[in-house]
Parts: structure tokens; sequence; C-alpha cells
């Protein structure tokens, strides 16, 4: 622990003449052996202020380099570290710790006022504006304690114990002193009130920032703008906020970006999230939810690896009992531009919306779909992403664009675009289209359902389409289940290489804000945070990471027993015979598949897709303008990473079989 003295008669003597006041020099005490009073200059000390050594200089943007201190300021109840720059301060620093090497330059105002949980506590309005859904945003909340507490209000002791959880850590949190860390910057900033800073943040021309935490790090820093108003918040490590951002009761998670006047209240952003330019409000964005543009606003829903085209809206208010309708766009979903969709509404995962929907849809068993707007009616066009390059491009970038560099990653992210979340609800969708062709006729030209109207050649193309993707994935699962098995293996040991490693993944799966997991295994870990088995908001946070680290295994127990439903193969029987067919058909799935997406990049590179290059050529010049700008079409390098992909997967299936048959000849 620091040691502190008094100040020597020679050195407040010193410090007087270099202008500065205090109103009892007693209550100022340095750690320095040796105080140099030439660092220390026009600053007015009231009440109990605490210095550390300075004697080191801070090298500035434009080669500028400035002596360590403190000079032109009022400090009251302030404790300095060693080797701040505490410079210019307009009005005064009141109830703050500032640790070491920190630079402070040009604040008009920057105080504590009576006990602060620094935005811990808050309770945020998220999906329904009226109320109903609030989640208490701390430092360490997850998108999947976040999901737990907003969508399973069905059970009201979980809500409360999570409740309880988070107020016992904002009350860890809780004190009349606020602390800026080590190694932070605060410059041309006017208000800071009841803020903690961690380690390493940037803050640069911000406006105001009142009750709230920036949990930055030496390994991911935060950075905090010009022009920012914040207010009740949590701004987690990697962030940066900028550019005359408005954020209103939010939390924002690891590594998002916010700026060019983005407007937020009352939202959850988890991480990887981007903001620009347009408007939240009540939205509950898991990771990867992305908006860019001015017209854009998001309200009262939930979404994760979303992008958000220019005018994307959605109304939560019918005018009649207020704004108390929500909505869902599972993982995956886009909206295009000028989209508008009435809530409430649910749209399946991986799916499009073009045009403006007030028919209160629910396509959750149809992911992979088009929701467009014909005649002022939705419809809906099952499967057809499943062939969309646009589709496989976004499952590709996400984890490259996972910017997280804190070693402590809160949230728990499953990028799989093929899961028994998807593959549940493609099953279920091929049964309900087929119920729809069985109720309505073959030869029926529209099939109505759940407010959606379903063309014929949609039905039936969906139902091949949801065919070919669960086949793919259920040879994937076997493939990667045998991939380590001798050459010649008996029937036997093939069976005894699929048995599951453990009884939990059967049942009905759930998205967790980007997790992935089975509800039985989610349930159970609810059942015991009601029961009080598991304590504190970061055991919690452990045990969902455990369900996420076992995703493979539980994946390969609820996959086990659809071999029988689908293919007609159960596998306590299986043969090798049965194994080779099974390979065959994921072959034709996978290459098929491949194939499409080859097809759908190929429109990118035909002659309507060059309109407007080559503006004042030939048809050569255009073609030579096109090649220059994009490349052609057999080097671009998603297509040749498709087919690698085909030739790798023929490869991998005709080395299976090999193995299988080859030596059993």
């Amino acid at each position: 622990m620091m040691k502190y003295r008094n100040l020597t008669s020679e050195e407040i003597k010193k410090l007087e003449a270099a202008g500065c006041v205090a109103r009892n020099w007693s209550d100022v005490l340095t750690s320095a052996s040796s105080l140099d009073p030439a660092r220390i200059r026009g600053v007015n000390f009231i009440g109990p202020v605490r210095m550390g050594t300075f004697d080191k200089e801070f090298s500035l943007p434009g080669n500028v380099v400035k002596p360590s201190g403190i000079r032109n300021a009022t400090l009251s109840n302030v404790t300095v570290g060693d080797n701040c720059l505490i410079e210019n301060v307009a009005n005064y620093i009141s109830n703050y710790e500032i640790g070491e090497d920190s630079c402070i330059d040009n604040v008009d105002l920057m105080f504590v006022e009576g006990e602060c949980t620094f935005g811990n506590g808050v309770e945020v309005s998220v999906m329904n504006e009226t109320g109903g859904r609030e989640v208490r945003i701390h430092e360490k909340l997850t998108a999947q304690v976040a999901y737990i507490l907003t969508m399973y209000r069905h059970r009201p002791e979980l809500t409360a114990r999570l409740n309880a959880l988070a107020d016992e850590f904002a009350n860890s949190r809780r004190s009349t002193s606020g602390k800026i860390a080590s190694n932070v910057i605060i410059r041309n900033t006017r208000y800071i009130n009841g803020v903690n800073v961690g380690p390493y943040a940037v803050i640069s021309g911000a406006s105001r920032l009142r009750n709230g935490t920036i949990v930055s790090n030496a390994s991911a820093p935060v950075c905090i703008g010009h022009g920012v108003i914040a207010d009740d918040f949590i701004i987690c490590s990697g962030s940066s906020v900028e550019d005359n951002t408005t954020v209103d009761r939010c939390f924002i998670g690891q590594s998002c970006h916010f700026g060019h006047g983005y407007s937020a209240s009352d939202s959850l952003f988890f991480c990887n999230c981007v903001g620009e330019n347009g408007e939240a409000c009540a939205i509950f964005a898991g990771p990867f939810t992305v908006t860019h543009h001015k017209s854009t606003l998001l309200i009262a829903g939930m979404f994760s690896f979303m992008n958000a085209g220019s005018g994307s809206n959605q109304s939560n208010h019918l005018y009649k009992l207020g704004p108390i309708h929500q909505g869902i766009l599972e993982r995956g979903c886009k909206t295009a531009s000028d989209s508008y969709i009435l809530w409430p509404s649910r749209i399946g995962a991986f799916s499009l919306v073009m045009g403006r929907h007030a028919t209160h849809s629910d396509t959750t068993n149809l992911p992979f779909s088009y929701l467009i707007e014909q005649q002022n009616s939705t419809f809906l066009a099952p499967a057809v992403s499943l062939r969309s390059v646009g589709t496989i491009r976004d499952a590709q970038k996400w984890p490259k664009r996972d910017g997280r560099k804190d070693p402590d990653k809160l949230d728990n992210i499953n990028y799989n675009l093929l899961s028994p979340f998807t593959v549940q609800k493609m099953l279920k969708g091929i049964q309900l289209l087929k119920n729809l062709q069985y109720s309505s006729g073959e030869l029926s030209d529209v099939y109505s359902y759940h407010s959606t109207k379903i063309k014929n050649s949609s039905l039936t193309n969906g139902i091949r389409l949801y065919r070919v993707a669960v086949t793919k994935f259920l040879g994937n699962s076997i493939i990667n289940r045998l991939g380590k098995l001798r050459p010649g293996a008996s029937d036997q040991e093939i069976r005894e290489a699929l048995i599951p490693d453990t009884p939990h993944g059967s049942g009905y799966w759930v998205d967790l804000g980007g997790m992935i997991a089975p509800k039985a295994l989610v349930e159970d870990l609810m059942d015991r945070i009601e029961k009080g088995e598991i304590c504190g908001v970061e055991a919690i946070n452990a045990s969902l990471a455990d369900i996420h680290r076992n995703y493979y295994s539980y994946e390969w127990t609820w996959a086990y027993d659809k071999y029988k439903d689908f293919f007609g193969i159960a596998l306590e029987t299986i043969t090798v015979a049965e194994v080779i067919s099974i390979v065959k058909m994921w072959k034709e799935a996978v290459i098929g598949l491949d194939k499409m997406l080859y097809e759908d990049a190929r429109k990118e590179f035909n002659l309507a897709s060059m309109t407007g290059f080559g503006a004042d050529g030939s048809k050569e010049d255009k073609e030579h303008d096109f090649e220059q700008v994009r490349g052609d079409f057999e080097s671009n390098a998603f297509v040749k990473a498709v087919l690698d992909h085909i030739k790798t997967k023929e490869a991998l299936g005709d080395e299976l079989i090999a193995r299988l048959s080859g030596e059993r000849n």
C-alpha cells in the first residue's frame, strides 16, 4: 500500500509561489520522497488530495512533449497516481482515484456525487418500450444471460434470482469515489459524472458521460470520441463510440463500433455490433448486428448476425394500447433497402426481407427463406437462401470479423450455418410444406401459411432444398464421426464409433443470443440458478461457457436419432453398405449446393451487372473496365473457394467410401 506524507513547509512555500492554494495544507499528501514543486502550478486543493511522484514526460501527437504533474486545476478528494498529467481543468475534479501514467487534459468538470454503481444495475427496457422485459446491465453481462432474462419471463423465480445476482454485482461496485485506471487519456472533454474508466482507455472530445463504466484494458482499449453523449451505460473492452453518437440506458458489448451520429436508447448490443447514422430503440442486438444507414430504425426487436439495409424500419405501435409489440429476426436475417415489418412478427433464421410487410408473419419453421412484397401481400419463398452466395459469404466472414482481443471473451458464439437449431426447423419445414400440399392439393397455384403466400413452385422447391441441406448436415456429422475409423472396420466397430459420448443433446435446441445449445441443458441450468446452486454472475457465465465448449458432442447426440427418421437407417444396426449410401447422398447434396452457389455467383458477372462500366466506350471497353475493377469470374476468390470446396468434399467422400469398402473386397 502506498505510503503518503505531509508536505514540508518549504514545499508549501514553493507551491504557493507557483500559484497553488489550499484550504488546509495538512490535507495535501504526497508519496514522493522529494516533491518537485516545479511540476505543480496553479492548483487549488480543496479537501483531501494525495499525489504520487512526477518524474516522467508525456509524448503527445504532433511531437509535443509535456512533463507529468498537475497544472491549472482544482482538485477535491482526489488521489493522483505516479507520473500523471492533469492540466487545464476548467471547473474541478472531485472524488476520483486516478491511476499512474494517466493524462487528463482540458476537461470542464469531472466528479462523483454520493454513492454510485457506475452504470451497473441500470434497468434497460429492452424489446418492450413500456416495460416487462427489463434487463439490469453490468460489466459481466453476456448475450446468453440477457437472452434468458429477456425471453424467459414465464419463469418469474428465475428472473428474480438473476436480478438479485445483478444487484449483488452492482453493489460490489458501489462507491462514493470513481476510478480512472492507469494509462488512461482524457482530453478535451466537457462533463464526466460518476464514470469508472478502465486501463488504456482514450476519451477525446466527449460531450457528456454520466453514470457508466468503460471496461477497457491493455489488450482491448476502449475509445470514446468527439461529441459523444452517454448516460447510464456500460461499454465493454475493445469498443469504440465516436462522432456524436448518443446512447442512453445501453449496454455495449466487446469490440462494437458506433459512430456517425448513431442514436440508441434502452438497447443491448453484444459483441461485434456496428451502428452508424441510424437509430435504435429497445432492441436486443445479438452478436454481429450491423446497421450503417441514416434512415434505418431498429425498434423493439431481437436480432443477431443481422445486416439492416438502408431505410429498414419496424413498427411496435398499433395506436391502441401503446408501443407494446415486439418482433424477432432470427440469426442471420437481412433486410433489404426500404423494408418494413409490422410487429409482432417472427422471421426464420437466415431469411431476407424485401418490401413492406404488415401481416404479422411467423416463419420460424421456414428458415433460409425470402419474404417478398408483391401487390401488398407477403410472398414466401422457402429455403432459397440456401443457394444464395450471399448467405455463404456471410457465414464465412463472421468468424473473420470477430474483433475481440480481450482474453476474457464474454459472449459465446456459434458460427455454424447448419446446426441442430436450423436443421430441426428445416425438418419441421419439410413436414409443414407437405401438409400444405396435402391439405390444399398439389395443383394449387398459391398456398397460405401464417399470413404469407407460397407459390406452388416455391413450395416444391423448398421441400427439395431443405432435404438437400438436411442431407448435407447429417452427412457431415457421420463423416466427422468416422474420420479416424481404421480401414476395413467391421459393422460392429462402426456402430460402436457412432455411439454418442453423452446422453445430453437430444430434443429441442435454442439460440441464446448467438450460442446454440440443447434446451434441456439450458433449463437444467436455469433450475440450478433458481435453487441457488449457482451463485454469482461469473459462475453462471462459466456454466454457459461449459455448455458451449461441448457443442459438438451434444450435436452428435441430437443427430444420432435423426438418421432413422430421415434416411430410414438406424445407427444402432447400420452396416458398411448403409454408411456408403449416406456418404453418396451427402456428396450429391454438397456438390449440388455448391453448383447452385457457383451459378448464383455467376450472376454478379453477367452483362446486366456491367451497366455503368465503360461509360463512354464500346461493349469491349465495358467488359475490360468491369474486369479491371471487379476481376474475372474464374479468378474471383469466392468462386475459386467454391470450386476448391467441391474438389475437397468429393475427395473426402471418395476416400471414406474406399476406406470402408476397399479392404472388404
